[in-house]
């Protein structure tokens, strides 16, 4: 089977398997999104959400967090991981945005790429999910899912080479949602230390599926 034939067939289930893909981060507008984004790191998606609701009501624009410090900021996210550098890293986010932006979250990688604490996954989420732009967040579901599917080759060893595979074979009109198909199949079915093959409507395009038999 070719590469173009597999993208195909993976997307053709997808489509119907998860119709309606979307971020499981809770957010109101760009702002918060990305704050969300930025938190996710390393912790769980049903964590943040746990923590963000009372993060947002007393601090739901960049312009009220742009006033608070690092420590009452830490006060609302120290059950996530690394809470002392995120809250450092979202005050100093807000504070950009705001002297530079005038609050809004900028519609752009590079300038996004320049705030603290948002690396290119955080700004192609941002991108990706609230503008609806052709981008491919790689994250280690994305990551991991790829290479045992093989939409990507062994070669493909960073994410941005991942990024770079995906988006050359996923359709400009798929790769918004074909970012959470991936993340979604990871995080539920194709996880990393017990994969439910058994439960996997992919095997019998799976390249590790069929190594291991």
């Amino acid at each position: 089977m070719t590469r173009k034939t597999l993208y195909r067939e993976v997307s053709a289930y997808f489509k119907e398997a998860m119709p309606n893909a979307k971020t499981e981060l809770h957010y109101d507008n760009p702002f918060q999104l990305l704050v969300a984004v930025i938190l996710s790191a390393q912790c769980t998606d049903k964590r943040i959400n746990l923590v963000t609701p009372r993060l947002f009501e007393d601090y739901p624009c960049a312009e009220a967090m742009a006033l608070a410090s690092p420590e009452v900021i830490y006060d609302y996210i120290k059950s996530v991981s690394y809470p002392n550098n995120k809250a450092k890293h979202l005050v100093e986010m807000a504070r950009m945005l705001w002297e530079k932006y005038q609050g809004e979250v900028p519609q752009d990688l590079k300038l996004l790429t320049e705030l603290p604490g948002v690396g290119r996954k955080t700004a192609n989420v941002v991108l990706s999910v609230v503008w609806g732009e052709a981008r491919m967040a790689v994250d280690t579901h994305v990551f991991r899912v790829s290479h045992r599917l093989g939409l990507v080759p062994d070669s493909c060893k960073t994410p941005l080479s991942v990024e770079q595979m995906l988006t050359r074979y996923f359709t400009a009109e798929e790769i918004p949602d074909a970012h959470h198909w991936l993340i979604l199949h990871g995080r539920y079915t194709c996880t990393a230390l017990r994969p439910k093959c058994d439960k996997c409507g992919l095997v019998h395009l799976c390249k590790t599926f069929r190594n291991q038999r």
